[in-house]
């Protein structure tokens, strides 16, 4: 049986999908051989309300649930300056957190939306996935500024990602990846509309209205939630693989990640 561990801040309605798809993934055998050890909330109840109903929801599955608040934790303890590494207190959460999950036992650990920035101790003890809005060698940063950064280099394609949790933030090896066009129909007419134009003039005008940026990010999310479970079938079925910090698929061979492309475009295809 391969063990997933499953951290998340619960802050939306994303995080209980997705939770959602995961459980039917396992529960339908599209993810074999696979369980659930433990979900893990920065959060507790009482928090917010998008994270009480994530809460619930765990509890409803009957799957263990380990709450620890980060904002309790922190107190009036200081942050640290944006550009310097962790500060202490979020080192000693991670230390806590560590200590309330050593009796559960798990293979690889799926962050699904959790909304803190992994320490070092912490990723040196787990093996530790991490979504990302991009293609392999693709942009940095959050979903908007992939998509800004895409419009701006006129791109001719783009993906989404698996990457290993690094303490430096998006740089870990990617684990798994698939790609599509954003050229062609229908995207061709919205590229037309912004010819000429930087992503801070369309930003001024039209925001994050613009066609383009909402045909771009639509494309995106919707293989986000299908590339997480092709990679956790991935795992649970041996085809690939994580070993001193690096991806290996079922011969042993070593990658530079897992392209489940074709995987994701017919589970598109199908739903169509």
């Amino acid at each position: 049986m391969y063990r997933f561990g499953w951290f998340s801040t619960g802050r939306g309605k994303g995080s209980r999908e997705l939770f959602k798809v995961a459980l039917n993934g396992i529960q339908s055998g599209q993810i074999a051989n696979a369980s659930i050890s433990y979900v893990f909330c920065n959060r507790e109840a009482g928090e917010s309300p998008e994270t009480d109903r994530f809460i619930e929801l765990v509890k409803e599955s009957g799957i263990p649930l380990i709450c620890f608040s980060y904002q309790k934790f922190k107190g009036e303890r200081p942050d640290n300056a944006v550009d310097e590494p962790l500060p202490q207190w979020r080192l000693e959460y991670d230390r806590h957190v560590m200590s309330l999950l050593q009796d559960f036992h798990c293979d690889l650990c799926v962050l699904a939306g959790y909304m803190l920035i992994v320490g070092s101790e912490m990723c040196q003890k787990y093996h530790m996935l991490n979504l990302h809005p991009a293609a392999p060698g693709g942009p940095k940063g959050t979903w908007r500024e992939v998509i800004w950064q895409l419009i701006d280099s006129r791109a001719k394609e783009t993906g989404v990602m698996m990457h290993m949790v690094t303490p430096e933030l998006d740089k870990g090896p990617v684990v798994s990846y698939c790609k599509f066009p954003i050229t062609g129909q229908p995207f061709n007419s919205y590229w037309k509309a912004v010819e000429g134009k930087t992503s801070e003039e369309i930003k001024q005008s039209q925001g994050e209205d613009n066609e383009l940026f909402k045909i771009i990010r639509e494309n995106g999310l919707k293989r986000e939630f299908p590339l997480i479970l092709s990679t956790m079938a991935a795992f649970s079925s041996c085809k690939v693989a994580i070993s001193n910090g690096a991806v290996f698929d079922a011969k042993g061979n070593k990658i530079n990640g897992y392209n489940l492309t074709e995987d994701i475009e017919k589970m598109l295809k199908d739903r169509n």
